[in-house]
């Protein structure tokens, strides 16, 4: 298969579709690690593979470094989706999900926050680089 903008487009639908799910059923309020739970049985419903807590190496200089950093779930191998539940999203998360995306060489992030009203208006954003710049759009 090739990956494409649309591909990986479409694949945040359902991703972010996933989370209004949890976040209908669970309400705001909880601990990030149950809403990590409920997405991962929620992804798995809509036969999404995904990796979660996986800790991230990368190089310096010639030289593999364990950076002892964890993002929370890969999916399908694409889109690195951070979760949070906050007060809002900072801009530190938005950095740090860029930096997982360098890092990993992956092209689209999805941070998502359950402690809000509505996921799709306020508690999500979604962020692109140099890797999703690169695909063919169709």
């Amino acid at each position: 298969m090739i990956v494409t903008q649309r591909y990986i487009d479409e694949l945040t639908y359902r991703i972010i579709g996933c989370a209004i799910e949890v976040h209908r059923i669970l309400g705001p309020g909880l601990l990030e690690s149950v809403y990590e739970k409920c997405f991962l049985i929620e992804l798995a419903h809509k036969g999404l593979s995904c990796k979660k807590q996986q800790r991230i190496v990368t190089d310096y200089k010639g030289t593999p470094i364990d950076t002892e950093l964890r993002y929370d779930v890969l999916v399908e191998n694409l889109i690195i989706t951070e979760l949070k539940s906050s007060d809002g999203i900072h801009p530190v998360y938005l950095a740090i999900l860029k930096t997982y995306m360098r890092l990993l060489e992956k092209p689209k992030g999805i941070l998502i926050n359950f402690n809000c009203t509505h996921i799709f208006k306020e508690g999500q954003k979604t962020i692109v680089n140099e890797y999703y710049a690169a695909l063919p759009k169709e």
